[in-house]
């Protein structure tokens, strides 16, 4: 019984209750189902300590509403001593053994879901660091808010000591400025001043150029002796941008006839003051490389910090044989995802900027002789572009067509469109209006699954069934979605299951890791860009072997152009 009393002492020392322990542990278990990518253990050490501490206090708030609503008035409430002891010791000894279990199964898995996409493959010894981390979460968490209760409880004894208020009222007035206080510090002084310390380290990162990035030399190229925007303020996503792109005897060699030279065209947040006259810098950089002489000029509305997907760039030249310009801008320091959660409306904001500015000046071209129109964006950069529309007729009125990959949940047009999808079509592989004008697409064959007609301009979204930025929305914590409730299908497994607050954090986990997956899964969505680019843009006699020998292209220069993310 010497073990029993150490439990038994153990668990009054760090007061854990045992229905917040059994409840904690459910919690717990679930974060080891699989969701929509695999995870390391370090990803699931931090999601299943939150999922523990969650349940937790699930349980201890059931078990104090039972003590004072329901076990006054049971005849066998409360229990012997010795059950209680028993409890005590058999509690803790039976979620231990639960959750060593189901971190067996998880990691199972997880080796399923990793094969699935063909990713690395974890263990069970390595998974056993996991559980060691979610305990070490757990505490913290729960630390915390015990922490604040207690400081909650003494302002109360306080505020009825010296002013001689009311018990109750004391307690509702306590947990008041409790909350009022912690809001503030967080907001006021975590929040705001992490993310000006972020911006301010981003904004030295900026400064620095990758290896391999040079100075342009072509006239056709921002940052160029000839340039109106200074090499030295393009930031580092815009050096890499100018630096990069497909030579024009690169593209005679891979399209087998004569080229141009592609026109690139960026401005960094320090190229210009302020943002009006970065756009009109990227107007006059576009006149000065006669990028409206061009049979296409494609808007690309960055992500965070500027950054463009140079595999989609080099589709787009290697397409038009160099007869096009690009188009971009910087409007933040942060990274894709910091931007997401902090500069969302200025990302809209900013790809509003770039379309109407350009679009503006395009205009002023004779209608027989304008340049075809095209927007492009990825990720954050499909909000960004989304911001310059108001909805489809305003797109097709606009522009001649857009692409847009790996669109956030939180997209407006995108959420709307979703949400009045066809009746009976999936929200994971939606169809609107039968597909006339935009469509949705998980892959290359996805975009032709419709035979019907497709009006022109027209509009696609690309979308993995795997990707958590497309999937990952608030609504995770209290409501199952449409698209987890549906069959699965491609590369999201079947096993998948929606559990309130524990799949909201596992999809969170996942965004962590959306774009450390192969090509074709997560938010990797590799030469699929071209599949759509070809559907949007239909380049006259264009055949599936022009496809496939541009694949081939994007193939020998994988690497040549910057880093893919």
């Amino acid at each position: 019984m010497r073990f029993g009393s150490e439990v038994t002492r153990l668990m009054r020392v760090l007061r854990i209750d045992p229905p917040g322990l059994v409840v904690g542990t459910i919690f717990y278990t679930w974060s080891l189902t699989p969701s929509l990518l695999p995870r390391n253990w370090a990803f699931q050490g931090l999601i299943g300590g939150i999922a523990a501490a969650t349940g937790y206090a699930v349980g201890a708030v059931i078990a104090l509403a039972a003590e004072r609503l329901l076990l006054p008035k049971a005849t066998w409430w409360p229990p012997p001593p010795r059950v209680r002891r028993w409890l005590r010791i058999g509690v803790p000894v039976l979620c231990l053994a639960a959750s060593l279990v189901a971190l067996y199964y998880g990691v199972g898995w997880q080796d399923e879901l990793a094969s699935l996409m063909g990713a690395a493959e974890p263990t069970f010894l390595g998974y056993l660091r996991a559980m060691a981390m979610s305990v070490g979460v757990a505490v913290a968490i729960v630390g915390a808010f015990r922490l604040l209760r207690d400081v909650g409880r003494w302002l109360a004894r306080k505020l009825n000591r010296l002013f001689k208020i009311p018990r109750r009222v004391a307690g509702v007035l306590s947990l008041v400025v409790v909350l009022f206080v912690t809001y503030a510090l967080i907001d006021g002084v975590a929040v705001r001043g992490g993310y000006m310390a972020l911006n301010a380290a981003f904004s030295a990162s900026n400064d620095t150029t990758r290896d391999g990035a040079v100075r342009p030399t072509l006239p056709e190229k921002s940052g160029s002796p000839q340039s109106l925007a200074r090499w030295d303020t393009l930031g580092f996503e815009g050096r890499n941008f100018v630096s990069g792109g497909i030579r024009a005897a690169e593209l005679a060699h891979f399209n087998g006839r004569p080229a141009l030279e592609p026109i690139r065209v960026y401005a960094g947040l320090e190229s210009a003051d302020g943002p009006d006259a970065q756009m009109r810098l990227i107007v006059d950089e576009l006149e000065r490389t006669g990028a409206f002489e061009r049979s296409t000029i494609v808007v690309i509305p960055t992500t965070g910090t500027g950054w463009v997907n140079p595999t989609a760039a080099q589709t787009f030249e290697l397409v038009a044989n160099g007869d096009i310009a690009l188009v971009a801008a910087q409007y933040s320091y942060l990274p894709s995802w910091m931007s997401f959660l902090a500069d969302r409306r200025e990302a809209a904001d900013a790809g509003r900027r770039l379309v109407n500015a350009v679009h503006a000046r395009w205009l002023a071209e004779p209608a027989a002789h304008r340049p075809r129109l095209f927007v492009y964006g990825e990720s954050l950069g499909t909000q960004a572009g989304e911001g310059a529309f108001d909805d489809l007729n305003d797109i097709r009125s606009t522009v001649d067509g857009v692409l847009w990959v790996g669109p956030p949940n939180s997209n407006r047009l995108w959420h709307s469109l979703v949400e009045r999808r066809d009746p009976g079509t999936p929200e994971a592989d939606p169809t609107y209006a039968n597909g006339l004008v935009v469509r949705f697409a998980n892959d290359a064959a996805g975009i032709w699954r419709n035979p019907d007609e497709w009006l022109s301009p027209r509009v696609l979204y690309i979308q993995h069934r795997s990707d958590p930025v497309v999937w990952w929305s608030p609504s995770l914590l209290y409501r199952k979605p449409d698209w987890l409730a549906e069959p699965a299908s491609g590369d999201r497994t079947p096993t998948m299951r929606w559990y309130p607050f524990v799949t909201f954090w596992q999809v969170t986990a996942d965004l962590g890791n959306a774009a450390g997956v192969p090509d074709g899964h997560g938010h990797n969505y590799g030469t699929v860009i071209l599949d759509g680019w070809v559907a949007v843009t239909q380049p006259a006699g264009w055949t599936a072997a022009d496809t496939a020998r541009v694949r081939g292209a994007l193939e020998a220069l994988r690497g040549h152009d910057g880093p893919e993310k």
